[in-house]
């Protein structure tokens, strides 16, 4: 989801810079209210376990075919999107597939405690596609939509009092990129206690779900969402935020989509890579200590990591997560 989610700013920028562009997006069917706010702009769901499955992909294909495409831009450039894309060109349809850098990401990794350099983001990677099909953009060009308009549903749990409204993902794929529960709970505890946020636990899944609604029990102005709302109603809440502190994960780019501020926490992964949120200055990236741990980034993805650094997001204090959450809001 993070991925597709930093596609979105992009593909506004093409949109604005192309006024005679329009776009047909192949993703899953979950992921289609991310485009929602895009003009001229249709999705088409891609059902990769069921009717898409295997040579089900030559439907789904000859499916945007038949929507008179003139390019294709592959921004996955996996083995499902590359056999689309293969099979589209034999129809003489101009292809773009995205450069994913693997080998100065290799680089980045094995450094070993060296030195290490900002590698080119993946908004620029994208927008390298599309200059590669012709479309060459400047994200500084860049124009973010109006907040979304709140519903009753959404209205009824912000409350009525004016506090700023604060987002928290705690959660990440791997463990190595996680801040410790116990320290984002206090991280929590320490907002709560100010009685001027009204906090909002983001995650996904039922065991997530549970633990995010027994934190948000034990606090006055905080709700979990997860399960309680749609994609939709998330996305709309999400974007009338006045921040997001979140993992090197999704949610992070879900808030970026819409100009929140964003501060975000890394483990064994690194802001280098070209991973950061949307828009988000460097000042918003809190790191795990490198003098500690000096292997970090381990891994592009938070996958891989030796044993002892398992806990290296534990040096980032919960002080200093609070004091730059109170700075930025």
């Amino acid at each position: 989801m993070g991925d597709v989610a930093m596609a979105v700013p992009m593909l506004r920028t093409v949109l604005l810079t192309y006024p005679e562009v329009q776009l047909t997006i192949v993703t899953k069917p979950m992921l289609i209210p991310l485009f929602s706010d895009l003009p001229r702009t249709e999705c088409i769901a891609a059902d990769v376990y069921g009717a898409h499955k295997n040579f089900g992909l030559l439907k789904l294909a000859n499916q945007a075919k038949s929507k008179g495409i003139g390019a294709v831009a592959d921004l996955h450039n996996v083995l499902r999107s590359k056999a689309i894309r293969i099979y589209l060109s034999l129809y003489g349809i101009t292809t773009s597939k995205i450069d994913k850098g693997r080998s100065e990401k290799k680089s980045l990794v094995k450094a070993n405690g060296k030195k290490i350099s900002q590698l080119k983001t993946t908004h620029q990677r994208y927008a390298d596609v599309f200059a590669n099909l012709g479309l060459p953009i400047d994200l500084k060009n860049h124009i973010f939509p109006a907040c979304k308009k709140l519903t009753p549903k959404l209205h009824e749990v912000i409350g009525q009092q004016p506090k700023k409204l604060i987002g928290i993902a705690p959660f990440a794929a791997h463990t190595g990129k996680m801040y410790p529960l116990p320290f984002m709970e206090e991280v929590i505890r320490q907002i709560d206690a100010i009685g001027k946020y009204k906090i909002f636990l983001f995650g996904g899944g039922i065991e997530e779900g549970s633990i995010l609604d027994a934190i948000a029990a034990s606090y006055t102005c905080v709700t979990s969402v997860v399960n309680h709302f749609s994609l939709e109603e998330e996305l709309t809440l999400i974007s009338n935020l006045d921040l997001m502190l979140a993992m090197d994960s999704s949610n992070g780019h879900l808030a970026a989509m819409y100009n929140v501020k964003v501060i975000t926490l890394w483990g064994v992964t690194h802001p280098y890579a070209g991973f950061v949120p949307f828009n988000q200055p460097n000042a918003h990236q809190l790191i795990s200590n490198r003098d500690t741990y000096p292997l970090i980034p381990t891994s592009i993805y938070g996958n891989k990591y030796p044993e002892d650094y398992e806990n290296c997001m534990e040096s980032i204090p919960v002080e200093v997560v609070v004091d730059k959450v109170l700075e930025v809001v």
